[in-house]
């Protein structure tokens, strides 16, 4: 009998994947036909052709000629317009623009400022396969501000690993969806972040598999347990997690970096690359943790985690203030 429902399932699975299969094929059709009025709008109002009422009445008449046919208001007339003058300068996005939803899209042009921030979302987007909610909740969390911040820090790093390890990790991360009070305890966090690890993983990134809570480790006859261990598909290495619910200080990263060595070790197969750790505090100072950084090799990320949404001007001008500073001085 046992056999039998295995069969059966394999049926379901077909269908589902049909299904899925014919829903991106409506999607993208869809898309594109939103990318060609919004097209043929522009044209015939960049030539004064066409104003609001007419825009109006072009609603209108497809309300009263396809009565049955949703989503051809004259505000989402506007916005196939906005859809096609913002992506027509950019053609290598179009095979992107077809893999996701037009709702993901009007959360994407609408909530970004820059095509780089654009193309970011995009790629997120269809990476993680990302829901509507998903998608807004990381825009509303400045998640691209975060990438890019923890980018910048971990430029030394990019030097002593085989891998690439930008976009993968968050100079901060927001842990909102934990429901923690303000003040907690390192267990409560830790816990947490275990009992939620689907909702967790949509923050820390879907590449990443959990292996496990207070992973243990053996060292000569000592025993140790790193708080939170992950392993990254696309990185191809072990990423261990350690946690502290103060503002760093210098003294947390010999514990990790230990943790580094002997997972290396004793726990790394030959075919991965080497480990990585996330020092994750409750604050930091980015110039304490830099002079902290200088000296060790030890491919390691100091971040710290918020319990509530961040500012996303906050956010957004740290993130100003490093691509200005990397701009070459024009005032000599």
């Amino acid at each position: 009998m046992m056999n039998v429902q295995a069969q059966f399932s394999h049926v379901i699975t077909l269908i589902q994947e049909a299904r899925q299969r014919a829903f991106q094929a409506v999607n993208s059709e869809l898309v594109m036909l939103y990318w060609t009025i919004g097209e043929y709008v522009h044209q015939q109002v960049t030539s004064n052709a066409w104003g609001k009422s007419v825009v109006k009445e072009l609603a209108d008449f497809i309300q009263q000629s396809e009565p049955n046919v949703k989503g051809f208001s004259s505000q989402n007339l506007w916005r196939m317009k906005q859809f096609y003058e913002t992506y027509k300068d950019y053609p290598k996005l179009s095979a992107l623009l077809r893999e996701i939803t037009w709702t993901n899209h009007t959360l994407i042009f609408s909530g970004t400022k820059s095509a780089e921030e654009r193309e970011f979302y995009l790629q997120l987007a269809v990476k993680e396969r990302l829901s509507s909610r998903e998608l807004e909740r990381q825009i509303d969390s400045s998640y691209y501000e975060r990438v890019k911040l923890a980018d910048a820090k971990l430029a030394p790093l990019v030097k002593i690993l085989p891998q690439d390890v930008t976009s993968h990790f968050k100079d901060t991360y927001v842990l909102e969806m934990l429901n923690l009070p303000e003040t907690h305890l390192e267990r409560d966090l830790k816990h947490q972040i275990s009992r939620n690890i689907s909702k967790f993983l949509i923050e820390f990134g879907r590449d990443f598999a959990f292996m496990g809570e207070e992973y243990p480790l053996q060292v000569g006859n000592q025993d140790f347990a790193i708080d939170l261990l992950f392993y990254n598909r696309s990185l191809n290495c072990l990423v261990a997690i350690e946690l502290k619910i103060e503002k760093f200080k210098p003294e947390h990263l010999g514990q990790l970096n230990f943790y580094l060595e002997a997972l290396d070790r004793d726990i790394k197969k030959p075919h991965e690359n080497p480990s990585i750790g996330i020092l994750l505090c409750k604050g930091k100072d980015d110039t304490v943790v830099e002079y902290a950084l200088s000296r060790t090799l030890s491919p390691t990320l100091v971040a710290d985690y918020e319990t509530k949404l961040p500012s996303k001007q906050l956010l957004q001008a740290k993130w100003q203030e490093i691509v200005d500073s990397l701009e070459p001085d024009t005032h000599d």
